[in-house]
């Protein structure tokens, strides 16, 4: 009797919801799709046989193939003779994000040798970034993150996902094609005290232009005598100079101007770990009881998200930065990788100017490290895509190690001939 009343009771209850509500989701409406990826579907659902990815932002050798380094492979082979066992996984974990402060901030520094740092292992740079984004508004809830304009678009993403009010600083000048420094300088002046400041410390994302030396030092002393917090996001150390620590000169400016930090590092791209989503988070602090608790609240706040990232990918990379062998073969690949770069650079500007292309072409070489922000308007990348079937982002943002020396000449000459068309249509008009 119970059984019958019970079955009874519960396909009313179901009957009642699909009734009234026609279920819990009516109200969802789908999402706007993600530029990026929208872009890569595109790409994969064209059938042409030279079609052209210059969307996605992750390494890629001249093959057109994702590239994995020989020091991953060298540090896998070790892992399988030494045989890590789950016990001392808590052991690697500290040693990991010990040898990612050591990679940011380098080794003479007394904030690395005193363990003043509270760190975690997170899902790559896009978990660190979302986790100090919860730990903000956890502790400085009234507070804003200033974004630089344009940065990733994802960072808008995630700092409204936690709630806290975002706005934007100048940055990049569109007619120079290169960093608006008075304009950034007056946007840090005009914050409110005691804002936080998201920076690239290098291979700026997606323009390629960073900061020099004596303009992050100038960028460094505004911010501290506003009391701002500089949050770093690494994604691309090494691929702006192919210098490891030169591609961290800001944070060590920073740090030796006083400031207390955040940095956000991911190794997806620079030791070609897509698959593995390695990153960690680290806050720099003033003792060590400040590295307890940050410590402690990092760990509960990450705990609640994701658990912890896979044991795997960890180890690769705690691996990689402490022997010292395996650690000198990634610096010197690094180099390749950030040379290869540079070098498609200077090959699609040339072979641009051998068309005596009209585009203005200097930025192509003046911007660093992954991405070039071409300067093409979301008309010309349409009539890329239609025309010849080359994907990249609506800004014009070319994610250049998708150029190679088998591609290039036909990239340079679809953007050469989707300026042309541009250029005869608006003599058209004057005819």
């Amino acid at each position: 009797m119970l059984r019958y009343t019970n079955g009874r009771i519960a396909r009313r209850f179901l009957s009642t919801c699909s009734a009234s509500g026609r279920g819990w989701w009516g109200h969802v409406k789908p999402a706007p799709k993600d530029p990026i990826i929208s872009v890569n579907e595109a790409f994969l659902a064209d059938p042409f046989p030279h079609k052209i990815n210059l969307g996605i932002g992750t390494y890629r050798g001249d093959d057109g193939k994702h590239f994995i380094p020989q020091c991953v492979h060298d540090a896998e082979m070790k892992i399988q003779r030494s045989k890590f066992e789950e016990s001392n996984s808590s052991a690697v974990r500290s040693k990991f994000v010990q040898e990612c402060v050591r990679l940011a901030y380098g080794n003479d520094l007394n904030v690395v040798r005193e363990g003043l740092f509270a760190g975690v292992p997170t899902l790559s740079g896009t978990g660190a970034c979302r986790l100090f984004a919860e730990f903000q508004r956890h502790f400085y809830p009234n507070s804003q993150m200033y974004l630089p304009d344009p940065t990733w678009s994802n960072h808008h993403n995630i700092w409204k996902q936690a709630e806290i009010p975002v706005k934007t600083f100048h940055y990049y000048h569109p007619d120079t094609k290169g960093l608006d420094f008075a304009s950034l300088l007056n946007d840090v002046k005009n914050a409110p005290d005691c804002s936080f400041f998201l920076l690239h410390p290098c291979a700026h994302n997606p323009t390629g232009v960073d900061p020099t030396e004596e303009q992050w030092r100038e960028i460094s002393y505004q911010l501290k005598v506003k009391n701002h917090f500089p949050f770093f996001d690494m994604a691309y150390q090494g691929f702006a100079s192919g210098d490891l620590d030169r591609d961290a000169t800001a944070l060590r400016i920073f740090l030796e101007d006083g400031h207390l930090i955040g940095c956000a590092q991911s190794f997806t791209k620079n030791m070609g770990l897509s698959e593995h989503k390695v990153g960690c988070l680290s806050v720099l602090c003033q003792s060590l009881n400040q590295v307890a608790a940050l410590k402690s609240q990092l760990q509960l706040m990450s705990r609640a998200m994701y658990s912890s990232i896979p044991f795997h990918g960890i180890s690769l990379v705690s691996m990689i930065l402490s022997d010292p062998n395996i650690e000198a073969l990634w610096r010197k690949e690094i180099k390749v990788m950030a040379k290869r770069i540079k070098t498609m650079r200077i090959t699609l500007r040339r072979c641009l100017e051998n068309l005596d292309s009209s585009f203005n072409l200097e930025h192509i070489t003046a911007q660093v490290g992954m991405f070039c922000l071409s300067g093409l308007t979301p008309d010309q990348v349409k009539k890329l895509e239609k025309l010849f079937h080359i994907y990249m982002t609506p800004d014009g943002r070319i994610s250049m190690a998708g150029v190679t020396f088998s591609n290039v000449d036909y990239l340079a000459n679809a953007i050469h001939q989707v300026i042309r068309i541009d250029e005869e249509a608006l003599r058209s008009c004057y005819v």
